[in-house]
This record gives structure tokens, C-alpha cells and sequence, in this order.
């Protein structure tokens, strides 16, 4: 008997208080973008609030779920119409699933698709296209997008440009496809979307476009399988993860890679390193540029996005990690420096780059170049190692972008607050402005349990400095694998340190959300401040502890402060008392203009 036949029900249904909308670019009728609208109170008189939704389908009601058959492919036509070849596909090996025996084996996701490439001499990349001056689908879905998909979005832009502070970002006050083009021509941002990967609801990481954030699954050797796999994924995207890497290393890698691809919205990454070290036994030693160039062109085909490639972890930074406090942290990093040592070589991930652009060009598979030898405490902060990979990885850049490939660069770590700058200033000179991907940083070491915290401090403030996206991280980093509730955690507290990012750049969007919270707040209209949060759910829960009755969903008040001492009901009452006595001196001045004089009716008198 099989551990799993088929994933389980996932979880559906629109987030509380929001409903699922689409809007289309102008003149693109048949390009459809997904969005989040939260009707308000009759009394606020606004118009629903329209929110970025990155959830996919599975919040859809009129969607007909079949994981089996996978999602509706968003970018099938749009792929057709580029000319891409339809090959003959790997074939899948045992050592692909980690030697799974039989009765262990998860079947793989039945949904079937054409494996495509780019033939040689043709544009395949994003990047390619950007460079070529041509605006593809992906470009004008993700302008659309990042606008909330409406015209109207460059009104008062311009002041809410001006009370941010961007530190030299280019944020326009309303993005348009050309821009988006621009921006990616430049390496400043990437939209990671492998051809094989047609059910992607495209995203963009820049600079100069919202923060994103990632958020991590995968399975280990003491887990189940499918089911667990495409639920994580469910849940980390319905509560805001743009985009999510499948670290997995037990068996059944591939084929639960399968169900995920397959059901995946947002894009996905991996580190094909992980996957490799399992082809060979989990000896480092054994690694290979062959089993690893193997490993590559099996997940392209699969349609994975990006991949992590530890490539600026060189033997020569192996010793400026000997006097660190907690040394090679990284695991990609530290599996590459072991077989640099075990070998006395330099590492094959750098020696066959070019191979590696090749491959991942041929597929439009986005770097995401790993930092190796990223600080894993606070003591090990900015120092040789760390920006020895650093510039290795601006030198990679370069060759990337001149074989067409699009880039990103991987980031710290743990860093205190002082030292944050120094890294994203650093990131922009020697890596040329590529969007810099952070894991936090974390600021402190000494709060294990609640590290989501620490890093979401670092997380906040090198948004705000200009990296594109923020790797998530949980209650349970440092301790064990995270669960369903972790994962919630982890992708609420980031989606806050990015949208403090975005508000504190100056990104015309980010003010209109907290500006709609606060008119909520002020007026008293409850379910309104609920579900224009984050996280509706929650909120709700921790206000009805108290207060559960539906009256005290319209109360001026809440158990805070009670009836007497709330701040806002005072507040409320000085406006008040402000306009009856505006209106009294008004009457007053009118009286004196008038020569103060009472007038008697004469009739009456009489």
C-alpha cells in the first residue's frame, strides 16, 4: 500500500470579509488578474478595497478544484504563441525519488503537460525579451498587478511618493508594462516563470516594485508526503507568500515535486543541491557536475522557477570561515565546501557556471544565487567570508545576464540592526543593483522560539533599504521542522515587514490600506478594521474574547478601555462639542455684525 495515492482536499474558500475579483489591463481583455475586494459598512461610504491576493484559485468559490488535472494554465496561449519546443522528456530514475522503495513510492501527479525549451538562437528568458525592447504577457500581467488593477492608483501618488524615503529607488507613481520592461532589461528585477510551469500567476521582485516574500516547505525523511506538501503550499499562499521553495530531502522528492508544480500559483524555487546530494547518498563527498547537471534539467522540466546555485562558495573562502563562531551555516553551503576540500578543487558549481546559465537560460529558470557563507550569528556579521562570496556572486551576475539569463542574490542572515545598511548598500555596488533576496536578517540570537521576530525587525528594515524580497522565518527556526500553524505565523509577520517596507519607501499603494484601516478604526466600524487586516481571523477571535455579541460589533468601544475611557469614543465627542460650538460663535459673530440688536415684532408689542 501506497503512503498517499493522491493529495487530500486542500483548504479553500475565500479569506473572511473578501471576495475574489479580476480585472484586465487595458486593451488585454483576455488577460485576467486575480485580486482581493472587502466590501465596507454602508456608513463609511467608500467603494470595496481592493487587495493584492497572491492565493490563486483555491480562494475562488466558482472554482472547480481537481488536483489532480492541476490548475487552469494561466500562460498556456501566451506560451504557444512564442514558438517554444515541445521535447521529449528525462526520464524519471529511481535515485530521483531518493530510491523509494515500491510500497513507499508516491505516484506522481497525473496531470500532464508538454515539456518545452527554447531552441538555440531564439528569445526565451524574460530578461531576452525585456532586452529586445518586446513587452511580453508576463509584463503587462504584473504591471496590472502591482497597480491593484486600477487607473486610478496614480491619484494623490505623487504625495504618497513624497513622504517615503527610498534611498535612491526609482518607485514610479503608477507602473506601466513599460516600465516593467525597463526595469528588467536593466537586472533590476526578474519575473520568475519557467516555461514549463504554464499554471503561474506571474509575479515581479525589484527594487522598485512591492516588496515580496517567500515562504518555505518541503518534506524530510520523517515525514508523510503529497498531501502535507501541496497543503503547505495552499496555506503559505493564501495568507500572502508570493512566491515558495520546496526544500525537500527525503524520498519521493520528484514525484511530490510533481503535485506541487502542478498546483502551484506563484512560482517556486528549489536548491537542485539537495535533491543531488540524495542521488548519491547523502555523501558530499560523491557529488558530481554530471549528477548535478542531471538534477538541473529535471526540475527545468518540471517547471521550477528558480533555483538556489551555492556558486560563490570557493575554496579559497573556505578558511576565512575557521575563526567564525558558528561557521558555514548554510547547508548548500556548507555541502559545497566540504567537496571542495574533500576534492582540494575548486567548486564545480563555479568551475561549470556557464554550463549552468546554458541549461537554465534554455527553460527561462530565474538564479536565485546563494549566499553560502551568509553569518549565522550576530558575531559573524559582515565579515571576509561573507563579502568574498558577495563579490563572486557580482562577477556571476554579469556572466548570467550575458548568456540571458535573469538573476537574483541571496542575503544574510543574522545582522544587528547597525550593520543591516552596510549590507544592502554593499549588495546594490558589486551586484549591480540585481534584486537582493534576504533570509530576515535576524537581529539578535538570543530569542530561540521567537525568531520570527528577531528577523522580521531585519526583515522591515532592509526592505525599506531595497531588497525585493524577504525569505520568511518561523517560530520554530533553530528548533524543528514547522507545522501548518507555524507556517501562518511565519507568513503574517513577514507580510507586515514588508508592507513596513513598502509604507516607509514611499510605494503609492502601501498608505491607501493603512489610511482605510484607520477611517475604520476611528468610526468604530469593526468587521471593516477585521478585514482589512492582515490576518480577519484573528482579529475577530482576539476581539470577540470579550466582546462576542454582534451589538458590540457596532460599539464605541472595546474591553481595552470599556465605555468610559475609550480614547477614540472622547475623541469623537470633542469634535462634537467642536462643531456645536463653531455653529454657537458663528450665531454669535452674525448677532454682532448685525449691531447686537434684538428685534421685537411690532404687531406683538402693540
Amino acid at each position: 500500500m501506497n503512503v498517499q495515492t493522491k493529495p487530500a482536499i486542500v483548504t479553500t474558500g475565500p479569506i473572511s470579509g473578501s471576495r475574489k475579483v479580476f480585472s484586465s489591463p487595458e486593451g488585454r481583455p483576455d488577460i485576467a488578474v486575480p485580486f482581493r475586494e472587502v466590501d465596507l459598512h454602508p456608513t463609511a461610504n467608500e467603494p470595496p478595497f481592493r487587495l493584492y491576493d497572491t492565493s490563486g484559485p483555491f480562494t475562488d468559490p466558482h472554482f472547480s478544484l481537481d488536483l489532480d488535472a492541476g490548475l487552469p494554465q494561466v500562460r498556456g496561449a501566451w506560451l504557444a504563441g512564442r514558438g517554444f519546443e515541445s521535447v521529449a522528456p528525462r526520464a524519471v530514475k529511481p535515485e530521483d525519488n531518493g530510491f523509494a522503495p515500491a510500497d513507499r513510492l508516491v505516484p506522481p501527479c497525473p496531470a500532464e503537460r508538454a515539456v518545452l525549451a527554447g531552441p538555440d538562437g531564439t528569445m526565451v528568458t524574460q530578461y531576452e525579451f525585456a532586452r529586445a525592447g518586446v513587452i511580453t504577457e508576463e509584463m503587462i500581467y504584473v504591471a496590472h498587478r502591482e497597480n491593484l488593477g486600477r487607473a486610478k492608483a496614480a491619484e494623490g501618488a505623487a504625495e504618497r511618493r513624497a513622504d517615503g524615503e527610498d534611498f535612491g529607488a526609482a518607485i514610479p507613481e503608477f507602473i506601466t508594462p513599460e516600465f516593467v520592461r525597463s526595469e528588467i532589461a536593466a537586472g533590476r528585477a526578474i519575473i520568475p516563470a519557467n516555461i514549463n510551469h504554464p499554471e503561474l500567476e506571474p509575479v515581479i521582485i525589484g527594487r522598485n516594485f512591492l516588496v515580496k516574500i517567500n515562504a518555505n516547505i518541503g518534506n524530510s525523511a520523517v515525514t508523510s508526503g503529497a498531501a502535507d506538501e501541496v497543503e503547505k503550499l495552499v496555506w503559505a499562499i493564501r495568507w500572502g507568500g508570493d512566491t515558495v521553495m520546496d526544500l525537500s530531502t527525503g524520498r519521493n522528492i520528484h514525484n511530490i515535486r510533481s503535485w506541487i508544480m502542478r498546483n502551484a500559483p506563484v512560482p517556486i524555487g528549489t536548491v537542485p543541491l539537495y535533491q543531488a546530494l540524495e542521488k548519491v547518498g547523502g555523501d558530499p563527498d560523491k557529488l558530481s557536475w554530471e549528477v548535478f547537471r542531471d538534477t538541473l534539467i529535471e526540475q527545468a522540466e518540471q517547471g521550477v522557477d528558480y533555483f538556489t546555485i551555492h556558486a560563490g562558495v570557493r575554496l579559497a573562502y573556505v578558511p576565512l570561515t575557521a575563526k567564525r563562531v558558528t561557521g558555514i551555516v548554510s547547508r548548500g553551503g556548507s555541502i559545497m565546501a566540504r567537496w571542495c576540500l574533500a576534492h582540494h578543487q575548486e567548486s564545480f558549481l563555479y568551475t561549470h557556471f556557464d554550463e549552468i546559465c546554458d541549461i537554465m537560460r534554455k527553460y527561462d529558470v530565474s538564479f536565485s544565487l546563494g549566499d553560502g557563507l551568509r553569518p549565522g550569528s550576530i558575531a559573524d556579521a559582515n565579515d571576509a567570508a561573507q563579502f568574498a562570496e558577495l563579490d563572486t556572486l557580482g562577477e556571476l551576475t554579469k556572466r548570467a545576464w550575458a548568456k540571458g539569463c535573469q538573476v537574483m542574490i541571496e542575503g544574510p542572515g543574522h545582522v544587528p540592526m547597525h550593520k543591516i545598511k552596510e549590507n544592502m548598500e554593499r549588495q546594490l555596488k558589486v551586484c549591480h543593483e540585481a534584486p537582493f533576496y534576504t533570509l530576515g536578517p535576524l537581529t539578535t540570537d538570543i530569542a530561540p522560539g521567537y525568531d520570527h521576530i528577531t528577523s522580521a525587525i531585519g526583515a522591515a528594515m532592509i526592505g525599506w533599504f531595497g531588497t525585493a524580497m524577504l525569505c520568511y522565518v518561523t517560530p520554530k527556526e533553530h528548533l524543528g521542522l514547522p507545522n501548518r500553524d507555524d507556517v501562518k505565523v511565519g507568513v503574517m509577520t513577514y507580510r507586515l515587514a514588508a508592507h513596513a517596507a513598502d509604507l516607509a519607501k514611499g510605494h503609492p499603494s502601501a498608505k491607501l490600506r493603512d489610511d482605510a484601516v484607520s477611517r475604520a478604526r476611528f468610526e468604530f466600524r469593526w468587521q471593516d478594521q477585521f478585514n482589512l487586516g492582515l490576518d480577519p481571523d484573528t482579529a475577530k477571535q482576539y476581539h470577540d474574547e470579550t466582546l462576542p455579541k454582534d451589538a458590540h460589533k457596532v460599539a464605541h468601544f472595546c474591553s481595552m478601555c470599556g465605555p468610559k475611557f475609550c480614547s477614540m469614543k472622547i475623541s469623537h465627542d470633542i469634535r462634537e462639542d467642536s462643531e456645536r460650538m463653531a455653529g454657537l460663535e458663528q450665531k454669535s459673530a452674525e448677532f454682532r455684525e448685525a449691531g447686537s440688536k434684538i428685534y421685537v415684532d411690532e404687531a406683538a408689542a402693540d
